[in-house]
């Protein structure tokens, strides 16, 4: 399961990035809250924090760009994330 989030969220966040005037870009940020949301009842603040860092390094390398500004869409799952 791990492995096809880490996919799913880099497709996303890729795209978002890439296209951020297509046509789904809000159901794209829809589903990348829900994985924040997967990812925090399976492991809590530090699984969000690992899995965001490893998809950040990896969209960074890949294209260029920087999809830290997605970090926002999963405040208010824990206190203890809020950016």
């Amino acid at each position: 399961m791990d492995f096809m989030l880490e996919e799913e969220m880099i497709d996303i966040l890729t795209d978002c990035l890439q296209e951020p005037n297509s046509s789904n870009f809000e159901e794209k940020k829809k589903r990348f809250a829900e994985i924040g949301k997967e990812l925090y009842n399976d492991g809590g603040v530090d699984a969000m924090e690992n899995f965001f860092f490893a998809v950040q390094n990896r969209i960074t390398e890949e294209i260029g760009k920087d999809p830290k500004p997605f970090r926002a869409l999963w405040n208010g799952i824990d206190e203890e994330w809020n950016y």
